[in-house]
C-alpha cells in the first residue's frame, strides 16, 4: 500500500530534523511550500504539520511559522526533564552510583512493553540518582537491544541513560504514569531510608520512529521529590 502523502511529509521532516539538517527552533517550510514540494493540497500539508505539532515535535507561532520543538521525553500534559538537568538547575550536584549494568532475559510485562518475545535478550540498568550525595531516585530501566545495540557499553556515571538514549535514538513519543507505593527492602537500602516510607513510582515507556525503545520505573521518596509541570495554553492556527 502506498504510503499516504501527508504521512510522506510527516517522514521528510522528521528525516532532516533527526539529520540536524533543521535544529531546534529552527522554521520548517510553510504548508505553500511543502504543497508545492510533494505536489499535494495545502490541507495535506496542514495535516502533517498539525500532527508533528500534536507530537510535540514543531510548534506553530500564528502569523510566522512551524518549528522545530526543543527535543523533550514528555506527554502533553507533564513535562518529565532529564534528571540530572533538574538536579543542577537547582544549583546542587548531581551523581549517580551505578547497581547493575548487564543483558538479561526479558520478562514477560517488558516484551509486551518494548515489543520483544519472553525470554529475548534485553539490557537492563539499575542507577541511584544522588543530589548533593543524598539519594534521590531508583531507576530501574529495560532497553531495545535492537534499537541501542551500544547500551551496555556505556559509561553511566558520567552520562544519564536519558541523556544517551535521547543522542543514539531521539525520542519522538512517551507515556506514563505515577503511582504511590511502599518500598520493599531493596528500595529502602539503596533510597537511604531510615524507615518505609510512601514513595512516587514513574513508569515510563519511550519510543522512536523505530518502536519502542525504553521501559523505565523511576522510584523516589515522596518526602525528597515532587512531579511538577507548567501548562501553556495558546490559540494554534487553524
Amino acid at each position: 500500500m502506498a504510503t499516504a502523502k501527508f504521512a510522506e511529509i510527516k517522514e521528510f521532516i522528521l528525516g532532516q530534523i533527526e539529520i540536524a539538517a533543521w535544529p531546534e527552533h529552527s522554521r520548517v517550510p510553510s504548508e505553500n511550500e511543502l504543497a508545492e514540494q510533494f505536489g499535494v493540497s495545502r490541507m495535506t500539508a496542514r495535516r502533517a504539520l498539525q500532527e508533528l505539532t500534536e507530537q510535540g515535535i514543531l510548534y506553530r507561532t500564528q502569523g510566522v511559522g512551524s518549528f522545530v520543538a526543543a527535543l523533550k521525553s514528555q506527554s502533553s500534559l507533564l513535562e518529565i526533564r532529564n534528571i540530572a538537568d533538574e538536579i543542577h538547575s537547582r544549583g546542587h550536584a548531581y551523581s549517580a552510583r551505578l547497581l547493575q549494568l548487564t543483558e538479561l532475559p526479558c520478562p514477560t510485562v517488558v516484551a509486551s512493553a518494548l515489543g520483544l518475545r519472553r525470554n529475548d535478550p534485553v539490557y537492563f540498568s539499575l542507577i541511584v540518582h544522588l543530589e548533593d550525595n543524598q539519594p534521590l531516585q531508583l531507576e530501574a530501566r529495560y532497553v531495545s537491544p535492537r534499537l541501542v545495540p551500544d547500551y551496555v557499553k556505556q559509561d553511566f556515571n558520567q552520562q544519564t541513560p536519558h541523556q544517551y538514549l535521547s543522542f543514539i535514538a531521539p525520542l519522538t513519543e512517551a507515556e506514563h504514569t505515577v503511582e504511590a507505593i511502599w518500598p520493599d527492602d531493596f528500595t529502602c537500602k539503596h533510597l537511604i531510608l531510615k524507615k518505609a516510607e510512601p514513595c512516587l513510582r514513574l513508569t515510563r515507556r519511550t519510543f522512536s520512529r523505530e518502536g519502542a525503545v525504553s521501559l523505565a520505573y523511576l522510584t523516589s521518596p515522596g518526602s525528597r521529590y515532587r512531579l511538577g509541570g507548567h501548562l501553556n495554553f495558546s490559540l494554534q492556527q487553524n
